[in-house]
């Protein structure tokens, strides 16, 4: 399984290109980071690879991905709902019975370190435990493909360090996961990067893309 671009723009009419020449091929197991400044396409690149937008040039090959799954900005859940509920609803749509998408669910939150509130209805959550639920819950629900846009675009600084962590922890040997952030320590909790520059800025043929291991290489 695996998403591969080749050499990917997109540019809305009467405008400039959002970003040019984006080539890599989206693994599971790894977890991407797709930075750049704003107005440089990250929620359309991500759009792009969800199939809702075609790209004005280059193409998008989706081999063995049939599922999609999102994470927003603002986490939505049900309000009386436990935790725990709304990971276990994710693995009974998966023909999990009862009993085991509940043990299931329990460990997954413990994972994502949300093991103590799992009993706690997502109203009563904070804004970075709603968001690790949400990303536990896309992870439960085991997409081919997992799109996270800014999650930590309306935490603290304090609560994102959670999220990031949790980032860390969405890493699935059946899921490829791509994170869209402007925020730098939410780019260094990915396994690897891409990175959109617009045209005004991009420094003669600098490349588009920047692969990078935690190891520094």
């Amino acid at each position: 399984m695996r998403v591969e671009l080749d050499d990917l723009g997109h540019a809305f009419p009467d405008s400039p290109a959002l970003f040019e020449q984006v080539s890599d091929t989206l693994e599971p197991g790894e977890v991407y980071s797709l930075t750049g400044p704003s107005g440089s396409g990250k929620s359309t690149l991500l759009a792009i690879l969800a199939g809702s937008i075609r790209p004005t040039s280059g193409a998008v090959r989706r081999v063995g991905v049939e599922t999609v799954g999102w994470v927003f900005q603002n986490p939505f859940g049900v309000p009386g709902r436990t935790a725990a509920d709304h990971v276990a609803l994710a693995f009974l749509a998966r023909g999990v019975d009862p009993d085991a998408a509940d043990a299931a669910a329990r460990a997954t939150l413990e994972r994502f370190g949300l093991a103590s509130r799992a009993g706690t209805p997502f109203r009563a959550l904070s804004g970075g435990e709603a968001q690790r639920l949400m990303l536990a819950r896309g992870i439960a629900a085991e997409p081919d493909l997992l799109l996270v846009d800014e999650p930590t675009a309306q935490l603290d600084a304090r609560t994102a360090v959670d999220v990031n962590d949790a980032i860390r922890a969405a890493s699935s040997p059946t899921t490829i996961v791509v994170v869209a952030t402007h925020d730098v320590r939410t780019r260094d909790a990915c396994t690897r990067h891409i990175d959109l520059v617009t045209p005004s800025s991009r420094a003669e043929s600098t490349p588009s893309i920047e692969r990078r291991r935690e190891d520094g290489r």
